[in-house]
């Protein structure tokens, strides 16, 4: 079994991992894969990289093949300049791509942030290729729309978003300053590194391709149903995600929904309570009972 510590076990870790590169049309994605079985697939999310989820990696590996992918804009994967790159169905296209190049039907879907936005579209758009959804700190899209339509409380947290959907605040970002949340030493270099290489505009992007801008306005029609077991983790210190945004997620999800809530926690829970979180991910995974011939069910 894989061990997760320091430095000494980043290194290792990594030492283990091999690289691909999938094809969604021009765009090339960087994903980084270790272990058999099952495929899960993590998406990060702002502003961050594939590397963010290596403990969870690591601890699941020997059970499942992980693998995550830099997202469009991040890192080692194309960084596409125009907004309209970054619409839902690009995004989606990418995972779907990475999925395809892995060789499989489906996946095990987990996404933190932007990438819990990605995994809420995988599912509701892209159905046949997502087993089971796992979020991390990312309300529905419908219940974003909703909470800025109606809580002010959200308005006030989702403040920051105005200032970066306006079209030159890829200018004033520092990525030094988007790191300031790392608590993971041995992370801490590697992060730095990949988000000098990613490209600021493109991060930007997603926030004014897929987040509301005012006036805001609830959707008016029914988002697609989520028809795939549901885990829904939110950490409630997060301070730009507020909690409100679980209300009713139960009736857009048409399947087993789990919901738990982790007081104390802030926003980056790879970073809070990696411990925890792959504890939750492996118990709930666990509880899947449909597996291919010959996988091993972890205990």
């Amino acid at each position: 079994m894989f061990t997760v510590d320091l430095e000494d076990d980043l290194s290792a870790f990594e030492a283990q991992l091999t690289h691909h590169v999938a094809r969604n049309g021009d765009i090339r994605i960087h994903y980084a894969s270790i272990g058999t079985g099952p495929l899960v697939v993590f998406l990060h999310g702002f502003p961050d990289h594939w590397l963010t989820w290596w403990q969870q990696m690591a601890a699941l590996s020997p059970a499942y093949r992980c693998v995550a992918p830099d997202l469009r804009g991040y890192n080692l994967s194309d960084r596409p300049a125009a907004v309209s790159a970054y619409a839902p169905d690009h995004l989606t296209g990418d995972v779907a791509a990475v999925i395809a190049d892995c060789g499989a039907e489906d996946a095990v879907v987990i996404g933190h942030d932007w990438g819990g936005f990605v995994a809420w579209h995988m599912a509701m758009d892209r159905p046949r290729l997502v087993s089971r959804l796992g979020i991390v700190n990312m309300p529905h899209p419908w219940a974003i729309a909703r909470e800025l339509a109606v809580n002010p409380a959200q308005r006030e947290a989702s403040a920051y978003v105005r200032q970066f959907q306006h079209p030159q605040a890829h200018q004033a970002l520092e990525p030094a300053r988007l790191s300031a949340w790392v608590r993971d030493a041995a992370f801490a270099k590697r992060h730095a590194a990949a988000l000098v290489r990613s490209d600021a505009n493109g991060m930007l992007n997603y926030y004014r391709a897929c987040f509301p801008a005012p006036p805001y306005a609830q959707r008016s029609e029914a988002p697609p149903p989520v028809t795939c077991p549901t885990l829904a983790i939110h950490a409630l210190e997060d301070p730009y995600a507020l909690p409100a945004g679980l209300n009713d997620l139960w009736q857009w999800v048409e399947a087993e929904l789990t919901i738990e809530t982790w007081p104390g926690i802030g926003h980056f829970v790879q970073q809070d309570a990696p411990e925890r979180l792959t504890r939750a991910l492996r118990l709930w995974l666990a509880s899947g009972e449909e597996w291919p011939a010959g996988a091993m069910k972890p205990s």
